[in-house]
């Protein structure tokens, strides 16, 4: 392959893994799908359009392996959890918005589990690549009508899915309160926990079915602030927290010495933690993105 075909590929690898990745909601696999789209573009030849081309190649390859994880995922030990990706440095591309954070959040892409791989396919070009009807029609062969009765299928099943819940969430999670949950879980303090809690607060976790995990959602305040002080070991257990950006949003990345033991992402609503969701597969523990910042250790 010349070499000018390479650096051209490589333009384009950190976008195609954010579609690959938005499509799967795993790194693994959307590296794997990368990898096979620079095999293809490694054997075609006079491509006008590559960013067009690999898109479509990565959409239709990401398209037919969500079919088998769908069937993997049914059958997953616990609560099913994303892989985390690090944003801070741009692994999945700009996020200068609440919406386009939103849409790589750990919570959105559970919600893009309810979809089928065509609808999914559809809602990730137009919501987070701004295709067009006719472009997306394009990728997926086929009309643009039914690209946009996809795309409309798509949106009402996620509203759906999202409930009635007049609940706020908050995308930006405050540094002060989430300096004042990290003080009270490393104490061991459940009042000063509760106090930063909301009522109807709910944790899930991703174990895997490797790891000691809660596999269904916890939620209460009391129980939560119980399960992570005492399932979580937080407290007196040598475990440091450091604060770094996870799918766009404030997350914290729990070492036992130097071993990634944990990542958690709070949310927020009218001022309190409302939800956490924690991943505790050793599995999902390496992380794609930069490396943590020096700087965001808190302790």
């Amino acid at each position: 392959m010349a070499v000018d075909a390479v650096e051209e590929f490589e333009r384009h690898r950190s976008k195609l893994f954010g579609l690959a990745y938005r499509m799967l909601g795993s790194t693994e696999e959307a590296e794997d799908v990368v990898q096979d789209a620079f095999l293809r573009w490694h054997q075609a030849s006079a491509v006008e359009s590559p960013w067009a081309w690999l898109a479509k190649v990565a959409t239709n390859l990401c398209v037919n392996r969500l079919a088998s994880a769908r069937a993997r995922r049914e059958s997953y030990v616990g609560f099913w959890l994303p892989e985390p990706v690090l944003t801070a440095g741009g692994a999945l591309g700009p996020l200068e918005s609440a919406e386009q954070r939103e849409l790589v959040s750990l919570a959105f892409l559970v919600l893009l589990e309810r979809l089928n791989p065509l609808e999914r396919a559809v809602f990730v070009l137009r919501e987070a690549f701004d295709y067009s009807h006719r472009e997306v029609a394009e990728v997926i062969d086929s009309s643009e009508a039914n690209s946009r009765q996809l795309y409309t299928r798509a949106r009402r099943r996620l509203a759906e899915a999202r409930g009635s819940s007049d609940r706020r969430v908050d995308q930006a999670c405050p540094r002060d309160l989430v300096e004042s949950f990290l003080a009270a879980a490393e104490q061991g303090d459940l009042p000063g926990l509760e106090k930063v809690l909301a009522e109807d607060v709910t944790v899930w976790v991703d174990g895997g079915g490797r790891v000691g995990a809660a596999r269904r959602p916890i939620s209460g305040v009391s129980q939560v602030a119980r399960y992570l002080v005492g399932s979580l070991s937080i407290a007196g257990q040598g475990v440091r927290l450091s604060a770094t950006e996870v799918n766009g949003a404030l997350g914290l990345l729990a070492r036992a010495g130097e071993e990634l033991v944990g990542v958690l992402v709070p949310e927020t609503s009218d001022g309190r933690i409302s939800g956490i969701r924690i991943i505790a597969n050793p599995d999902k523990l390496w992380l794609s993105g930069v490396e943590e910042p020096a700087d965001s250790r808190w302790r």
